[in-house]
């Protein structure tokens, strides 16, 4: 009976255990909710002031070369090919002789030319001793006036025939001449279009082309569109072009590379092309290392151009949203505003700001995808060669720059 009542006693003493420790985690939870919990930190941003400044800008377009002097080779003459001279894609100097025609019937023709002209001189004289003979017995009436008419019409036909068979005697030596092509200028030369033994005729008379590498033209064209914004950003004073439009010409070659020598424009042509609807420039670069080959594609980077007093912002500080572009300005009380922008062209990884910030405000360059309007920041200078927003926020500037 005892020992019942003992183990009674102590199962009561656990339960009371139990009991109050349970009514314990009751009780502090609630009393621990009666305080309050505190503020999250203000969010922290890096900045930038905005800057109004000139900033030297450059065009780039698709460009493509042409040689400054095209020549087309052509036999002037009708006859055989002997033999190609030269080998086909080299480098050519001006006199250097390309080709070689059979020379012997201009050789034949020339021959009787000099002969006709002989014969011709010798009836000169003959003309020229019986006019002699005929003036002097004309002025003692031993000859009548019509002999001595006649005799110096004799003499001066003769002079002309005479002039004549010197014509004919030029033109067979101009034709044997011809017989030997050599080239009119220092170039690159393509394939021979001809073979030897072809006889050659006014049907088939091109023989090959030299192209005159330097200086060697850059063709480029602007649409009707850029042409526009062109002159409105220079009548509104957002774009200074270079004294008398002389743009300094770069030339980037496929790889990406710097061409070495600069040029100039030197040919705008005065109407728009009616099938593409651009307008044609022209720029002439010097090439005496024949880097540069007629039909190449290249780009061109028009340089000289400045824009006035312009803010430029870094890609990440613009954001875009459904209304637009968009920047957070911070104010002098702290707070982030949410500016809308009107956003120009790129200039390296940065933008062109037209409208919508003045010199001197604030602007969050990293950061700004946590803000809202009127809270309150944490500011921090932008440090050189900060990290950017995360990859989310590049990639969609990224798409966005795409999309201009």
């Amino acid at each position: 009976m005892e020992q019942r009542r003992a183990r009674y006693l102590s199962w009561r003493e656990d339960v009371l255990i139990a009991v109050t420790i349970i009514a314990a985690g009751l009780v502090l939870p609630a009393c621990r909710g009666d305080k309050k919990a505190p503020a999250p930190a203000p969010p922290v941003v890096s900045v930038m002031e905005a800057v109004r400044r000139d900033v030297p800008v450059a065009f780039e377009y698709v460009a493509q070369t042409q040689s400054s002097h095209l020549v087309n080779i052509q036999a002037r003459v009708s006859g055989f090919l002997d033999r190609r001279m030269y080998t086909e894609g080299s480098a050519v100097r001006e006199g250097q002789v390309l080709f070689q025609m059979d020379a012997k019937p201009f050789r034949v023709q020339l021959d009787q030319a000099r002969a006709a002209l002989a014969k011709q001189e010798a009836a000169l004289e003959t003309a020229r001793l019986n006019l002699e003979r005929t003036k002097p017995l004309t002025e003692q009436n031993a000859l009548s006036q019509k002999d001595l008419d006649d005799a110096t019409g004799r003499y001066q036909s003769a002079a002309a025939d005479v002039e004549q068979a010197k014509a004919q005697v030029e033109t067979a030596r101009l034709n044997l001449s011809y017989t030997t092509i050599t080239s009119p200028v220092n170039g690159i030369s393509s394939a021979a279009l001809q073979t030897d033994g072809t006889y050659i005729s006014t049907q088939n008379s091109l023989l090959t082309t030299v192209a005159v590498l330097s200086p060697i033209w850059v063709n480029f064209s602007l649409s009707e569109n850029e042409m526009q914004s062109y002159r409105d950003q220079l009548g509104r004073g957002l774009l200074r072009a270079p004294g008398g439009q002389n743009y300094e010409i770069e030339v980037i070659l496929v790889d990406g590379s710097l061409y070495p020598y600069t040029g100039r424009i030197t040919f705008a042509e005065p109407s728009y092309s009616a099938q593409t609807g651009t307008f044609l420039l022209r720029a002439t670069v010097e090439n005496p290392k024949g880097v540069l080959h007629p039909n190449q594609y290249v780009r061109v980077r028009l340089k000289g151009a400045i824009r006035p007093k312009a803010i430029l912002l870094p890609q990440r500080a613009v954001q875009q949203g459904s209304k637009g572009h968009f920047v957070w300005v911070i104010g002098k009380d702290g707070k982030a505003e949410q500016r809308p922008v009107v956003v120009g062209q790129w200039h390296g990884d940065d933008w062109f700001i037209s409208e919508g910030i003045e010199a001197g405000e604030q602007i969050v360059v990293d950061g700004g995808l946590t803000l809202r309007p009127g809270m309150t920041v944490t500011v921090k200078p932008r440090e050189a060669g900060a990290a950017a927003e995360p990859a989310g926020a590049v990639s969609k500037a990224a798409d966005d720059r795409a999309a201009r």
